[in-house]
């Protein structure tokens, strides 16, 4: 995964000009490998509708990767016809890889891709754009998983792109519904700052920059679409699956390391209003507090069974130091990636000395309490012991969290600017 690239500042969103600068507002790519057959009527199919329902300019650029048959001689000759459709040819096979190259020399403010086949119904185009022109999102996908959507295709299909979705949340925390419709857009200074951090040049393309978007707080529109499958397509679905998954292993191990130097997209200040401080409110409290609660929870968890674990082999109070100095190295690391945002290696060793410290006063407390209950009682039920741990814990736990936030974790002093930090990084994040 690349990490020599920052996703940088990007301006604030605005509504494109309605006026005509001579300049297309949308810029349609159409990539394409072997479609002798089908390029043609996609096109013209396409070029009408834009003409008839498009109010802006627009452009439609056919981009032939590799092709071996007469492709690139219909691409040049729609090219001639037609003044709005251009054609492209690159030498090296890959979806991704065409759209990288067509969609990094663009100069389009807008710019879209669907597949030749035309799947999609034409209809949902404008709705996927206008947010983009209005300056509402950042990216629009076309969805066939989201509520009022309507699709057409085989269960094979069905099941493999509803378990690949499926898998997408479960591993890369995506939200988006449908990572895989060949129907899509983004503003093209978004593409500006993804498109270098995207490495996958085929079709797990779509997927990697969605993801990255998604985590660098980019907002994805989506539009529920008419689909219908074409079951003459050229996908081959077993094998794009396998690409898909070790995409999704690549980019799940960069963003879990901190190796992409994005946690949001700095965005001018109100923009977000995530960046927006409010009086007597410490910035990121809410967050902060939820992500150290669901730690947390896990955290106890972990202790209890390690402390159920080591009890039958050691004391009440050997089991309790052993299952807290475990666990506890493995809250303050959840802690500093999950809840505080702290990416990278940097400061992590002072991070987990701060931490043990935090450790110390929270076995002081669990000790104490357990003294006192042996104190109290002779040979207590194990049940009782793990009664009196929960309390004791939950005590902790509230001072571990105002440590944390205030010792081990602190925010930076605010500079001469905070609107945005080197690197596209917020103050506060990317540490």
């Amino acid at each position: 995964m690349r990490t020599d690239s920052s996703p940088g500042t990007l301006a604030a969103r605005e509504h494109l000009p309605a006026a005509g600068t001579g300049t297309p507002v949308l810029d349609v790519v159409v990539p394409v490998h072997n479609e002798e057959r089908d390029l043609a009527p996609c096109v013209l199919r396409l070029h009408e509708h834009l003409t008839r329902t498009f109010p802006y300019a627009f452009r439609i650029t056919v981009a032939d990767n590799a092709s071996t048959d007469s492709t690139p001689r219909v691409a040049a000759g729609l090219a001639e016809r037609l003044a709005e459709v251009r054609s492209v040819r690159l030498e090296r096979k890959g979806r991704g890889r065409a759209l990288h190259a067509v969609w990094s020399a663009s100069d389009a403010p807008v710019l879209a891709y669907m597949d030749v086949d035309l799947s999609t119904d034409l209809n949902a185009l404008l709705p996927l754009v206008a947010p983009l022109i209005s300056g509402h999102s950042d990216l629009a996908i076309g969805s066939r998983l989201t509520r009022g959507a309507r699709v057409v295709r085989g269960a094979r299909r069905e099941f493999v792109s509803r378990a690949y979705n499926l898998i997408l949340r479960g591993s890369l925390r995506a939200r988006f519904s449908d990572a895989q419709c060949g129907f899509k857009a983004i503003r093209r200074d978004v593409a500006g700052a993804l498109l270098p951090l995207v490495e996958d040049t085929g079709w797990f393309f779509d997927t990697e920059m969605l993801v990255l978007a998604e985590r660098a707080g980019c907002r994805i529109h989506e539009v529920p679409v008419d689909w219908v499958d074409d079951p003459e397509s050229s996908v081959r679905v077993v094998r794009t699956a396998a690409d898909d998954l070790r995409g999704v292993c690549r980019v799940g191990r960069a963003l879990a390391t901190g190796a992409l130097p994005l946690d949001r997209l700095a965005r001018p200040f109100g923009d977000d209003p995530r960046d927006r401080e409010l009086a007597g409110v410490p910035r990121g409290l809410a967050r902060q507090f939820l992500g150290f609660c669901a730690v947390g929870v896990l955290s106890t968890l972990f202790y209890l069974l390690l402390y159920s674990g080591f009890r039958p082999f050691a004391g009440a109070q050997t089991a309790n130091a052993l299952a807290l100095l475990v666990s506890a190295v493995a809250n303050t690391a959840a802690n500093r990636r999950l809840t505080f945002g702290v990416r990278g290696r940097g400061g992590a060793v002072r991070h987990q000395a701060r931490g043990l410290v935090v450790f110390a006063i929270g076995l002081a407390l669990t000790s104490g309490s357990l003294a006192a209950l042996e104190t109290a009682a002779d040979h207590p039920a194990h049940s009782t012991e793990l009664a009196v741990l929960v309390a004791a814990n939950l005590a902790a736990t509230v001072l571990r969290f105002l440590l944390l936030r205030a010792w081990v974790f602190p925010e930076p002093p605010p500079g001469p600017d905070t609107s945005a930090a080197p690197g596209g990084a917020l103050p506060g994040e990317g540490r």
